[in-house]
């Protein structure tokens, strides 16, 4: 299984060489490589970067996700393979052919499994408030049809950030997003590699959305991110965004949850939800979705 992740923030030359992924810095005189099979993904967090076709081959042909973002260093896009599973099309054919029951159940536990660790991040930090979010986790509805996970939300922001507005360009928001953006891109490859259709999702709908289901299936990997920004904006001050910053949130791939009772990477729990994603589905059963869990958020 792929584990590691490269960020490329110098001008470099990336190329293919005997199923290796051969970096040459031009401030270096040496070249790094790295076994192809070995990497999950790749940020190309600068703009002077040159790479060959082979290589963009090889990286499709082995699952690997390279994401690339725009002038302000925001990830803007990303690169999935075509190499499905190889039960793609039934598998495609269950995902669509969902019940609106099954997809409202699954919400329900994607929703719920988002608060408590919204209420385990609030509970590492010391705050009292963590409580009242595990309590409106179990009333949680199929569907959320009471929208626990917007009540939910004004608690917990409020509480994670002094004076926080989520939409504002502060640096915490900066954080944040390139946060989600990663675990966004290892969740697309993960979506790929377990043979479902990223654009059919179970909540978000959107016509122009080509990635419906990673927006569904990130939302209790996001409170990872939060406590992550929250501990990084708390090591200095300032109002930009810079390569240590966005370095330090792109290793959000290597830091841990729990799947039921393993402990993995969140690089590799993705892979493991969109598994379990596909078995609930065929099997017309919301309760074989597993979601991650932190730590601190252990449940029974």
């Amino acid at each position: 299984m792929a584990w590691r992740g490269l960020h490329i923030s110098n001008p470099a030359r990336l190329t293919h060489r005997r199923r290796q992924i051969v970096i040459a810095l031009e401030s270096e005189d040496e070249e790094l490589s790295f076994p192809v099979e070995d990497v999950a993904w790749i940020i190309l967090d600068t703009p002077q970067v040159s790479l060959t076709g082979a290589l963009l081959s090889a990286l499709a042909e082995n699952g690997v996700a390279m994401i690339v973002p725009d002038a302000k260093h925001h990830p803007a896009g990303v690169l999935i393979s075509f190499h499905q599973h190889h039960a793609q099309s039934a598998i495609a054919h269950a995902q669509i052919a969902m019940t609106t029951p099954l997809q409202k159940r699954l919400w329900q536990r994607i929703v719920k499994a988002k608060i408590e660790n919204q209420a385990a991040v609030l509970r590492g930090i010391g705050n009292d408030h963590a409580q009242a979010l595990s309590a409106m986790a179990s009333h949680v509805a199929s569907g959320d049809r009471g929208n626990v996970e917007a009540q939910a939300a004004r608690i917990y922001w409020s509480r994670l950030f002094e004076d926080f507005r989520r939409h504002d360009e502060t640096r915490e928001n900066g954080l944040l997003n390139y946060g989600y953006a990663v675990v966004r891109a290892a969740l697309a490859r993960a979506c790929a590699a377990s043979g479902l259709l990223p654009a059919f999702g179970l909540h978000h709908k959107s016509q122009t959305n080509p990635f419906n289901l990673v927006d569904d299936l990130i939302e209790p990997f996001r409170p990872s991110v939060d406590r992550m920004a929250q501990r990084r904006a708390n090591d200095r001050d300032g109002e930009d965004l810079n390569v240590e910053d966005r370095r330090h949130m792109a290793g959000i791939l290597g830091e841990t949850v729990l799947i039921g009772d393993e402990r993995l990477t969140i690089l590799a729990a993705t892979e493991a939800v969109t598994s379990s994603l596909v078995r609930a589905i065929q099997s017309r059963d919301a309760t074989l979705l597993n979601t991650p869990a932190l730590p601190l958020a252990r449940r029974g």
